[in-house]
């Protein structure tokens, strides 16, 4: 069989570039959804990844569940108390009070401990997290960084914090706070 091998390097210059306008299209899909999630969780109460995936498809964006799920892991959603819908989707850059977080989330504190620059939030469980974006959110100075499990919270804080500082920081996020440090 004969090639003609002036054609070859043509074909080849042809097969990557079809290859890059390919991955291209499937960027701007990705980043195309990403931003409609983040106008839809941003402007509505969404409580659930079927809600959100039928929202998608409301404005002509087709996606998995799986796909849904890696998006928000990337995007760094999470799910907090919210009086009316029970648990919705907020973005890390949303404020706490942008949607109402719930009043009663307080009643899910159990403690407030010190060690050393470390501080101790005990929750009833499965809230911990829910607990946390707000406080993540807020940017406390004082806090250099926290980890949330199932019902704990830990931060670590700056060398010097004082914890009177630290605790009219909380009691901003959560006013009805007060009333459990009083204790």
């Amino acid at each position: 069989m004969w090639v003609n091998s002036a054609i070859i390097p043509y074909k080849v210059a042809l097969d990557v570039k079809a290859k890059k306008i390919n991955e291209t299209v499937k960027m701007n899909q990705k980043t195309h959804r990403l931003s409609v999630i983040r106008k839809i969780i941003r402007s509505e109460y969404i409580s659930s990844q079927e809600e959100l995936i039928a929202r998608l498809e409301e404005c002509g964006v087709t996606v998995t569940q799986s796909t849904l799920s890696r998006d928000l892991k990337f995007m760094n959603v999470a799910k907090v108390p919210n009086k009316e819908r029970g648990y919705i989707y907020v973005l890390p850059s949303m404020p706490h009070n942008e949607h109402a977080v719930s009043n009663n989330i307080v009643d899910n504190i159990t403690d407030i401990a010190f060690s050393g620059n470390m501080c101790v939030i005990t929750t009833k469980s499965g809230y911990a997290s829910a607990i946390s974006v707000p406080i993540d959110n807020k940017g406390i100075s004082e806090v250099l960084g926290s980890i949330a499990g199932d019902n704990t919270i830990l931060l670590i804080l700056r060398e010097g914090y004082r914890r009177d500082v630290l605790l009219e920081q909380l009691c901003e996020i959560f006013p009805s706070l007060s009333l459990i440090i009083a204790r």
